[in-house]
């Protein structure tokens, strides 16, 4: 096993795991105020780890996770949509906010579900600058408990399953969905009857009528294990299928400790990109895209066969391949300027294709976006426009939104001018939303 190491941050407690290469797990507890920086990089310099990364995960308390239904809307503007919405759930102002996104799989025809995660920024900043007086890099700031699912199988069996992990005297419910951390919630559930409640609630919520599973975790698991009113949920109650070698971890945890233990574990084994990942995309670790792992394939490929071909004939064909290499070089420019012809016919074909498919639909897009210019006031403008052949979408945000309708009515463009949504104030305008079909000529 690679070492690890994540620190797990709590209203109050710092707590510090270092997975060794045999697997021992090692749980230190740091004073969060006697200098708790230079507490992080004694231990960890003394454990060997020298690692200059290092990840963090916040307690489920310090986050606001939602799962949010937004429409299927493309562009830069989605991310700003998505925090649009965020900002009505979070109980602190937005702009001292941190947050992240990730959409959740569903129906290729249905609303998509993004998981959304959010701190107060003053959380992320002592984070930061607490590794940074421990003179290490911050890996990923997670949601600890979402971080709970590396500790499982890669392939999970349910294809629902919800895992209730018990520390300090509650509850974090986290819902999977084919292997993916779907929701989660904190609930102080002290009984097995109200962690069935809390269950049942989030459940409707997520319109879930098909859970598999329930694994229980952390303290006291043996007690709600046992608890009959579990089994009135109507499915499998067990504990979590580990995997073999963190099976063996969780073993050799005291029962009185597995609580925050198994959360800094989690922390500690994390993916350098999780899902929610809080931490600025300026400070996050450099990733290679697909494009640029398959460039790096193929080139490597291409160098062994190449090395291949010449060392297996450089004796018996020198000449050979010394001539060949010679009319590849002459032929070389040649085949470049014949890509770049086709190329160009390539985007000129898509250009001819888009402008017939503008052509066929009637959608006169140019003049009417000059005529809609003119239409809407200096202090209105528009996040997204959606041009179909039944009419057309506006979002976007104006000082009186309502002052709005008339003008798009009278234009020789549109009619039935309508809000689809109702009309919302944030930072001194008017967040809106409507619809209009184009005028019968």
């Amino acid at each position: 096993m690679t070492p690890r190491a994540g620190l797990l941050m709590e209203e109050g407690r710092l707590t510090l795991a270092v997975v060794s290469a045999g697997g021992n797990l090692e749980c230190l507890a740091l004073d969060p105020t006697d200098n708790p920086g230079a507490q992080l990089a004694g231990e960890l310099d003394r454990r060997g780890f020298k690692r200059g990364r290092l990840r963090v995960g916040l307690d489920r308390n310090l986050v606001v996770v939602k799962e949010l239904e937004m429409p299927r809307a493309g562009g830069a503007s989605f991310g700003q949509m998505v925090r649009f919405e965020l900002e009505l759930y979070v109980p602190f102002e937005p702009e001292h906010m941190a947050s992240d996104w990730s959409v959740n799989p569903g129906k290729a025809n249905g609303p998509l579900r993004v998981l959304v995660g959010a701190c107060e920024s003053r959380t992320l900043n002592q984070a930061l600058r607490l590794l940074s007086e421990a003179q290490r890099r911050p890996r990923a700031v997670s949601v600890a408990c979402h971080d709970l699912r590396t500790l499982l199988l890669r392939t999970v069996e349910p294809k629902r399953a919800v895992w209730a992990h018990r520390h300090d005297g509650r509850t974090d419910l986290v819902f999977l969905g084919r292997g993916l951390v779907r929701s989660s919630r904190s609930v102080p559930a002290e009984t097995p009857q109200e962690l069935v409640r809390e269950i049942q609630r989030t459940l409707l919520l997520l319109q879930w009528r098909d859970c598999q599973a329930l694994w229980i975790s952390g303290d006291e698991t043996e007690r709600f294990l046992s608890a009959p009113a579990l089994f009135d949920l109507g499915f499998a109650v067990s504990e979590p299928p580990y995997a073999p070698e963190i099976q063996a971890i969780v073993e050799n945890v005291p029962e009185t400790e597995r609580g925050t233990a198994l959360l800094a574990l989690a922390v500690a084994l994390g993916s350098s990109h999780p899902r929610i990942n809080l931490l600025p995309r300026a400070l996050r670790p450099r990733r290679a895209s697909r494009g640029q792992l398959v460039t790096a394939v193929m080139v490597g490929l291409t160098l062994l066969l190449g090395m291949g071909l010449l060392g297996a004939q450089v004796y018996q064909r020198n000449r050979y391949v010394q001539s060949l290499s010679q009319e590849i070089r002459r032929l070389d420019p040649e085949v470049k300027a014949v890509e770049r012809l086709a190329a160009e016919v390539a985007q000129k074909k898509k250009l001819v294709s888009a402008l017939e498919s503008v052509e066929a639909k009637s959608l006169r897009a140019l003049p009417f976006l000059r005529d809609l210019t003119d239409l809407l006031p200096q202090d209105a403008w528009l996040q997204a426009l959606t041009m179909e052949p039944q009419g057309v979408e506006l979002i976007g945000q104006a000082g009186a939104a309502s002052q709005l309708i008339q003008p798009l009515e009278n234009s020789p463009w549109l009619e039935r001018v309508e809000f689809t949504s109702p009309v919302t104030r944030t930072q001194g305008k008017e967040q809106f939303r409507m619809r209009a079909s184009w005028e019968r000529r």
